[in-house]
């Protein structure tokens, strides 16, 4: 089991933002300063918006983009589902596909926000671009990304994205390889301890919340 601290490495930004990038595969032109993804899982960075802070407009193009709201509110313009608003513990998932898309991401209050934002891979080029919004359960990880093509529920692909707001004592348990990333909380993964901005990845992942509440992102191959 191998685990990074977020505070550890280098904090950047553009625009309204600020954010530490994470996992940077790659695949997309990562180098040795970010680890890889796993599956089609290609990006994570941990950001906060700065009080009226936005991205400007800006496309994507053959990309998944899943932005998990932490903290705030966040106001979503753009070619996909404009005027879209996210408040803590929801999530929207954008696929560019083929057809691709442009969008702004705006925060709309005088304090800052946080969020995470990760990219992955479609398992298959030319896509229209589509658009889920999740609105996470208390105490359940909830997946929000990945499946077969039988289901609509989330997008299809072999690499599954799981995301909870979690209480203390809640165990939840995964065979395989596995990334995960801590938020807001403590918990202990194979007998160690882990806290808010740990990225962990290891194989067969036993976890336990041990403060009151944890916000975790769980990325394994289906």
């Amino acid at each position: 089991m191998k685990i990074v601290a977020r505070d550890s490495l280098t904090r950047g930004g553009f625009a309204g933002l600020t954010e530490t990038r994470l996992i940077k595969d790659s695949k997309i032109g990562g180098d040795h300063s970010t680890w890889d993804g796993l599956g089609n899982f290609v990006y994570l960075a941990d950001a906060n918006f700065l009080p009226h802070g936005e991205t400007h407009m800006h496309p994507h193009h053959e990309v998944d983009v899943i932005t998990i709201m932490l903290k705030g509110r966040l106001n979503h313009e753009g070619s996909l589902k404009d005027g879209q608003s996210m408040e803590e513990n929801q999530v929207q998932v954008q696929r560019a596909g083929g057809e691709g898309f442009a969008h702004n991401e705006v925060n709309p209050d005088s304090s800052g926000n946080r969020i995470l934002q990760l990219w992955a891979l479609p398992e298959t080029a030319g896509e229209p671009a589509a658009y889920k919004f999740y609105q996470l359960q208390y105490n359940e990880l909830m997946r929000i990304y990945g499946g077969d093509k039988s289901q609509s529920q989330t997008f299809d692909s072999h690499t599954v994205i799981e995301v909870g707001l979690l209480y203390k004592n809640k165990n939840i348990a995964k065979q395989g390889q596995y990334l995960a990333y801590i938020t807001q909380g403590e918990g202990k993964i194979n007998g160690v301890t882990v806290t808010d901005g740990d990225l962990i990845r290891g194989i067969d992942f036993d976890f336990t919340v041990l403060s009151d509440e944890l916000q975790l992102t769980l990325i394994t191959l289906a």
